[in-house]
Order: structure tokens, then sequence, then C-alpha cells
């Protein structure tokens, strides 16, 4: 691996920062988006029950806020019905929805840094195609003839040549992949929360009537 690294010159080193920062970010992701920490799959049906009769006390509902991302919407409604009882079922949406937004924007963090690396991987890679046909051209006489005198000059712009375009794709297609994967999830998630909170809506609605 060490000789490959070598034989594809100083333009790979920046791929290969991209590469550990794309591995982190897809790590973190993977550990972020669980669905015990954004919508656990019972937590909207036992927070239906404990506030069947009655909005949960303020306590209950804080440690509901800290459960996940759907339970800091969830318990923001029922936050708003305790500071207001008499808030409308718009004023109810329209607290949830804005904490949705917040929590949209947390959930969508580094997701734009790894669109950005499968965007300029390639780019860097081509980068290091053009430095390498640099070194290629530079081992060629001033009459425009290849002398054949240095063969490693020329074997050395070829290899930073097609390494780095190798590699430049290597590190951008699995980060697409990702993106596009951690992408899907995360819109399945904000609709799951939508769906959510509109029928905690309707819930306690029903509860004050």
């Amino acid at each position: 691996m060490f000789s490959i690294i070598q034989a594809a010159g100083w333009p790979i080193w920046p791929l290969i920062a991209c590469s550990i920062l794309a591995l982190a970010l897809v790590i973190e992701r993977f550990i972020s988006l669980k669905s015990s920490r954004i919508a656990p799959p019972r937590l909207l049906e036992e927070v239906l029950s404990v506030s069947r009769n009655a909005v949960p006390a303020p306590d209950v509902v804080n440690q509901l806020a800290k459960n996940s991302a759907l339970g800091e919407v969830l318990a923001s409604g029922l936050q708003a019905l305790n500071s207001n009882p008499r808030c409308s079922a718009d004023d109810l949406r329209a607290t949830m929805e804005g904490t949705g937004r917040m929590v949209a924007h947390r959930l969508e963090r580094y997701l734009s840094a790894l669109a950005t690396i499968a965007s300029a991987a390639p780019l860097m890679g081509l980068f290091g195609t053009v430095v390498g046909m640099i070194e290629i051209f530079g081992s060629q006489s001033s009459s425009g003839v290849a002398t054949g005198g240095n063969p490693a000059l020329l074997a050395h712009g070829i290899s930073v040549a097609l390494y780095n375009t190798a590699f430049g794709l290597i590190v951008a297609i699995p980060s697409l992949i990702f993106w596009r994967y951690f992408r899907a999830r995360l819109d399945a998630y904000l609709l799951t929360l939508e769906l959510a909170s509109e029928r905690l809506v309707r819930h306690l609605n029903t509860l004050r009537k």
C-alpha cells in the first residue's frame, strides 16, 4: 500500500485525508441515526397511553424530551399545552413544527460535508492526473520527442496520473452511496416525526374535548 502511495505522488495525500474524513463521517452518521436515537418504535404509543386521561407532569415531559428526536418533538407539544392549556390546535401544530425543523437541521449535520467529499474527490483525482501529465511532458526532450533516456520520470508521471484518477473514484463512489443512503434514511425519519406529531395533536384535541 505504501508503495502505491509513493507511486501516486504528493497529489494523493489530500485524497487520503478525504477518505479518512469520509470514513469518520459515515461511522458517526451510522451511530447518530440509529432508530433508538431518532424514533423509537413504541415511543408514540407510550406517549398516547400516558396522556390518555391528562397531560403528563412537566418532569415527565422533560424526560420525554431527552429520550430521542421524536421525544423532543412530542414533548414540545406537551410543554406548550402545560404552559397554556387553552392553546389552539394550530398553535400546538406550529410549536411542534418549529421543534421539528430544529431537529431536522441537527440530524442533517455532516451530510453536506459527505456530499462535498463525493463531489470534490473526482476533481482532486483529476488534479492528480494533470500533475502526472505535466511530469510526463517534463520527461520529454525540448524537441518534443521522448528521449527514452529517463524512463523512470515517464513511468512516475503515468503512475501519478492513473493512481490519482483511480483513488479519486474510490473515495467518491462510496461517499456518494452513503450520502444517498443517509439522505433517504433521514427523509424517512422526518416523515415519521411529522406523522407522529399530527397524531399527537389530534389526540390532545380529543383529550380536551
